[in-house]
């Protein structure tokens, strides 16, 4: 039997859920946000139909990247206390419908879920990441695919180069240029993803990019040559790690139709 691993970014689909709920945080929104979670849990189950499911959360500690960079995710809106207190109830329910889940203290979601994704994809199996995160565009491959709950879009390939105008092998380099605020990495002062994509597109990686910076006339050369660390530090930011050493068994999470 092949493997279909779905491989689920549970904060993502949570905090987006929770922000969709009417009212202010209290009580009754997280057990609106706990329902309405569960059933998209299932939906994506149906949808995707895998032979095993993980639901991977962020630790609590601050990871490698908050040593490598302080500002890393500085400014981010923090999540509701009310909704943080009730994680337990959120994995406990994903369990029920088939998926457990998983929590490493100082790791994020991100790193574990490209592990995962890596270990499984080097078996030959496919693998389904559930999450709007556009960093997760960098693992997409022939047997690996960024999936769009709520837009129900499976993103390949094709789409990574219609929507960014890169490769996926890219995706690393054009955030490092152009930044990602979200995680408020800060990438190249003035390049925007348009003006990234068309470095890529010319000269291939970020490296070749950055050598040749002070041959590329006006303010954009002058701009990157004198950002060029800055550039690296929001490569290493950006690029998922995907050898942590896990210690968990793919047969412990083989998911069931219910």
């Amino acid at each position: 039997m092949k493997i279909k691993l779905l491989l689920i970014d549970a904060l993502n689909l949570i905090r987006r859920v929770y922000a969709a709920q009417p009212g202010d945080d209290g009580p009754n929104r997280v057990d609106d946000a706990l329902k309405t979670s569960v059933h998209s849990l299932q939906r994506a189950l149906r949808e995707c139909r895998p032979t095993h499911a993980i639901c991977v959360f962020d630790g609590h500690e601050p990871s490698w990247r908050h040593s490598l960079y302080p500002e890393y995710k500085a400014g981010r809106t923090p999540m509701p206390e009310v909704l943080d207190s009730n994680m337990n109830r959120f994995m406990d329910a994903f369990s029920e419908a088939g998926a457990r889940s998983v929590c490493f203290p100082a790791l994020e979601a991100d790193d574990v879920i490209a592990t995962l994704a890596g270990k499984v994809a080097s078996r030959s199996g496919n693998v389904v990441i559930l999450s709007t995160d556009r960093l997760f565009l960098q693992l997409v491959s022939d047997l690996v695919v960024a999936r769009d709950h709520f837009q129900r879009v499976d993103m390949d390939r094709t789409h990574v180069q219609e929507k960014l105008h890169v490769r996926p092998d890219q995706v690393v380099d054009l955030f490092a240029l152009a930044g990602y605020a979200t995680n408020n990495i800060p990438g190249v002062p003035t390049v925007g993803i348009k003006t990234a994509a068309k470095l890529l597109g010319d000269l291939e990686t970020l490296d070749t990019i950055l050598s040749v910076a002070h041959t590329i006339k006006g303010k954009l050369g002058e701009t990157l040559y004198r950002h060029a660390e800055e550039a690296r530090l929001s490569q290493s930011l950006v690029r998922l790690k995907d050898t942590l050493e896990l210690g968990l068994n793919l047969k412990s999470f083989r998911y069931t139709s219910q």
